[in-house]
């Protein structure tokens, strides 16, 4: 075939390859970024799964190549967060242990009921039920990260039958010393409402304090991700609503005390989100706990340290642990 006819075939083909795209695009904006959320999940080596449990439709990522009875490590992501949050701790993770990895109901790709409670005290039930459902003849390792950590604390608190041993890592639940964040959150507001590129900026400027490891986020995905928090923004602030200011916020750091499972705290120095005097309000409550203070990050520990973080669980899971 001549060059010429070649290169106008390839022409061809990449304009069709771009249309198709552009019509993607148009009826289905969100798939952008669906799509690099497959390729993060992809390249953590793990695959998606759902399971209904009552009006509830999980859906998780999740790994089973561990060794056989390797414990169930199952990580909750936090406020505005999803599951793909936790994947660079997953990959990490997922060789020693088995890993599941939900998007919690009402965030990421689980579903939302109109009108239903997503504070605290509903998750953590949704939470006891989902550990039943993915391991139900073994206690977890339950790893929980900011909004994601008081559920964590609440779930192994009222239901430690389920959880073997607990982390919280950047955790709610706690009154720490005031920031910025808070006394906005005191004040009805969202700090990490999403409208415009600015306020987008902002949000990234607040969790990350590593600019290496804040993520970039090019045309036209920015739009897209702007466009879907901003049509988010209603349930967003009823949920912060519902564990920031109600009378259950500080809730999972009251019922931390009944934690006696062998358990990890864990913060960022520099989070600017939860202050980091909230792990000492946690370790009075949970003595037994290891504590970890780490240095140059900021809320995003598992996006920032995934090396760290993923180090700290696997001595939390194997100190004491027989072989």
């Amino acid at each position: 075939m001549p060059r010429h006819r070649r290169l106008r075939l390839i022409s061809i083909a990449l304009l069709a390859l771009l249309l198709l795209a552009a019509a993607l695009l148009w009826h289905k904006p969100y798939a952008i970024i669906s799509g690099d959320f497959t390729r993060q999940r992809i390249a953590a080596g793990l695959s998606k799964a759902s399971v209904q449990i009552g009006d509830d439709h999980w859906v998780y990522a999740y790994n089973d190549d561990a060794p056989r009875n390797a414990p169930t490590v199952v990580m909750l992501h936090g406020f505005t967060g999803s599951k793909e949050n936790w994947f660079p701790v997953a990959r990490r993770l997922r060789e020693r242990y088995r890993v599941v990895v939900p998007d919690l109901p009402g965030w990421g790709e689980s579903n939302r009921i109109d009108n239903a409670d997503y504070g605290f005290i509903a998750q953590s039930e949704r939470v006891a039920r989902f550990l039943q459902a993915v391991s139900p003849d073994e206690p977890v390792v339950l790893l929980g990260h900011s909004m994601g950590g008081g559920i964590a604390a609440l779930t192994a608190a009222r239901h430690p039958e389920r959880v073997a041993r607990v982390a919280l890592i950047d955790a709610a639940g706690v009154r720490f010393r005031d920031n910025r964040f808070g006394i906005d959150v005191l004040a009805g507001r969202n700090p990490f409402a999403v409208y415009d590129e600015a306020s987008l900026q902002r949000y990234l400027d607040t969790v990350f304090f590593d600019d290496a490891a804040k993520p970039t986020i090019p045309w036209p995905a920015d739009r897209v991700y702007i466009a879907r928090r901003t049509q988010d923004a209603a349930f967003e602030q009823a949920v912060l609503d519902r564990i920031g200011r109600s009378d259950e916020r500080f809730l999972p750091g009251d019922d931390a005390v009944r934690i006696r499972q062998p358990a990890l705290l864990l913060w960022c120095r520099q989070d600017a989100v939860i202050d980091a005097s909230a792990l000492a309000l946690y370790a009075q409550r949970i003595p037994q706990a290891r504590r970890i203070m780490l240095e140059g990050c900021g809320h995003m520990s598992i996006l920032e340290k995934p090396d760290a973080v993923a180090n700290a669980v696997v001595e939390l899971i194997e100190r004491g642990r027989q072989r």
